[in-house]
This record gives structure tokens, sequence and C-alpha cells, in this order.
């Protein structure tokens, strides 16, 4: 009975120990598996983020492209506000109108100081022989979309 029982005792024991590298073993696969799946999630966040970044991208870009097929109209809509007084009230709805839209006309009124950032200077003029460059004439009005150059105003420059 006593070999029985060693028996017995060496069975479980063999059991047990089966028993424990199996667990182990499944310890070792539930982390690989949740390594895994954080690793998936997180791909998963940075390639949200990163469609989310050319969706805006795309859309800006869309938005650039939409708003300079109109600047052509603008130009004729503003040449005509300056040449007929009676249109002067449509300047003040025009104006609001290309705020709601995020379109703001370039300061580039005579005397303003000449920014190559903003202005594109057409052709200079000699003036009092300053060293101060300003504009003395609008060629063509530039406009600033959602606070970034979408064409510069062309400019005379004169010396002062």
């Amino acid at each position: 009975m006593n070999k029985d029982k060693n028996q017995a005792e060496e069975l479980v024991e063999n059991t047990m120990a089966e028993a424990n590298d199996a667990v182990a073993a499944l310890e070792v696969k539930i982390t690989e598996l949740t390594e895994g799946l954080q690793r998936t999630r997180a791909d998963f966040e940075n390639f949200r983020k990163q469609t989310d970044l050319q969706r805006g991208q795309l859309m800006k870009i869309t938005e650039f492209a939409t708003i300079e097929k109109v600047l052509p109209v603008l130009d004729t809509v503003e040449l005509a506000i300056q040449h007929n007084e009676s249109l002067a009230p449509l300047a003040k709805t025009f104006e609001k109108s290309l705020n709601d839209l995020g379109l703001k006309m370039i300061d580039a009124n005579t005397g303003t100081p000449f920014d190559p950032d903003f202005h594109e200077a057409a052709r200079m003029e000699e003036g009092d022989g300053g060293d101060t460059e300003v504009v003395s004439e609008v060629l063509r009005p530039g406009y600033l979309y959602n606070g970034e150059v979408l064409r510069p105003a062309m400019v005379v420059v004169k010396k002062q």
C-alpha cells in the first residue's frame, strides 16, 4: 500500500507540476496577447489622429482653392464699388460677408508702409528721396484667409 501511496503522491505531484507549467504558459500567452492588444490600440489611435490631421489639411487646401477661384469676382465687385458711389452701401455688406467667410482685405491704403509679406510691388516710383517705402497706389487688392496670406496686394511703391 505504501507503494500505491507513493505512486499516487508522485502522480499528484506530476499533475500539479504540469498544471503549474500550463498556468505559467497561459500567463505568458495572456501577457503577450495583452501587449499585442495595447500596441494595436495605440496604432489605431495614431492612425485616427493622422487621418484627422490629413482630413483637416485637405479641408484647408480645398477652402483655399475655392476662395482663390472666387477672387476675380471679388476684384470686380471691389472695382464696381470704388467707381460707382451709389454702390457704397454694398461695400459694408460686402466687407461683412468676407469677414464672415474668414476673408479679410489686406491693408494697402495710400501711405501704408510697404510690407513684402502682404504686398507685391508692381513698380517703384520716385518719391521724396527718403528711406521709407510706402504704398502709393493699389493695383489689385490682396486678401488674408483666416489670418494667412491668400494673395498679396499688388501695389505701386514710392520712397518717402
